[in-house]
C-alpha cells in the first residue's frame, strides 16, 4: 500500500504487475466503490502482462475524506496528478469513474492510449437519478444493492458498519450529491482514444452506452449479461473483452 498526494489530498494507491510493463489505470464508482472493485476482480488478470495502478477516489476507501471535489473535472485533475510519472497509458473506469476517465481522455488525448468505459451513467441515463438514489437512507441504499455486491463489500458486521459510515459521510457531509446534479454532459464527439463501451443487458445505463458508442468516433459497444456491477456479474467475460481491446 502507498499514499500519494494529489491536489493536496492523500490518495490510497495500489499497484499490481511488472513495473516495466505497459500501464493500465483503473477508476471506480462513487459511494459504494473503492479500488477493491478492481483489485479483487479484473485487476489481477490484467496484471499478468500489465502494470496496473488503482486508487481510491477522494473521500472513498482509505483516501482522505474531503468535503468537496466530487465532480468529474476535479476528480480528473486528481487522476492527472496521480499519473504524472506514467507515459501514455490505458484507462479503465466504472460508473462515475468511467465519467472521470472520459473527462480525462477528452482533456488529455495524448496520454490515453486506449479507453474502456464500463457502465458510465450518460444520457439518456441521468446523473440526477443517481443523486436521487444516493439521497435515500444509507440502509435503503445498501438494501437496494444486488446480493453479489452486498456480499463483496459487507461480508462482516464491522465491514458493513464502515460502509454505512462512509455512505453517511459522503451523502450528508460533502458536496457529492450537488456535484452529481451539476455535472454537465460530456461531449464525446471529440473523443480520440479507441474506446470500448461495456454495459449490462439488465442495466438502466444501457441506452446511454448505445448513445456513447454512436457518438464517439472510435467507440464500440459490447453488451454483457448482467447489471451495473459487471465486474461481479460477468467478471470472466468482462476481463476477456478488456484484454482483447487493450491488446499488447
Amino acid at each position: 500500500m502507498s499514499t500519494l498526494i494529489a491536489n493536496g489530498v492523500a490518495h490510497h494507491v495500489q499497484e499490481l504487475g511488472p513495473t516495466d510493463a505497459l500501464p493500465v489505470v483503473m477508476t471506480h464508482g462513487l459511494v459504494i466503490g473503492s479500488l477493491a472493485s478492481w483489485y479483487f476482480t479484473v485487476g489481477p488478470a490484467l496484471a499478468r502482462t500489465r502494470r496496473v495502478r488503482m486508487y481510491d477516489l477522494r473521500g472513498h476507501g482509505r483516501s482522505a475524506r474531503m468535503p468537496s471535489g466530487y465532480d468529474t473535472q476535479t476528480l480528473a485533475t486528481d487522476l492527472d496528478a496521480l499519473t504524472r510519472d506514467l507515459p501514455a497509458f490505458d484507462l479503465v473506469g466504472h460508473s462515475w469513474g468511467a465519467l472521470v476517465a472520459l473527462r480525462f481522455a477528452l482533456a488529455h488525448p495524448e496520454r490515453v492510449r486506449r479507453l474502456v468505459v464500463v457502465e458510465a451513467p450518460i444520457p439518456p441515463a441521468s446523473a440526477v437519478e443517481l443523486a436521487s438514489f444516493l439521497s435515500a437512507k444509507p440502509e435503503t441504499i445498501l438494501e437496494a444493492l444486488p446480493e453479489s455486491l452486498k456480499t463483496a463489500v459487507a461480508s462482516g458486521r464491522r465491514q458493513a458498519q464502515r460502509l454505512v459510515d462512509s455512505v453517511v459521510y459522503l451523502v450528508r457531509d460533502t458536496t457529492l450529491l450537488a456535484d452529481i446534479r451539476a455535472e454537465p454532459d460530456p461531449d464525446v464527439s471529440k473523443l480520440a482514444s479507441p474506446t470500448l463501451c461495456l454495459y449490462g443487458d439488465a442495466s438502466s445505463c444501457l441506452a446511454g452506452g448505445k448513445q456513447l458508442a454512436t457518438s464517439a468516433p472510435h467507440a464500440k459497444l459490447v453488451v454483457l449479461s448482467g447489471g451495473h456491477y459487471l465486474h461481479l456479474d460477468a467478471r470472466a467475460e468482462m476481463t476477456e473483452k478488456i484484454l482483447e481491446h487493450l491488446g499488447d
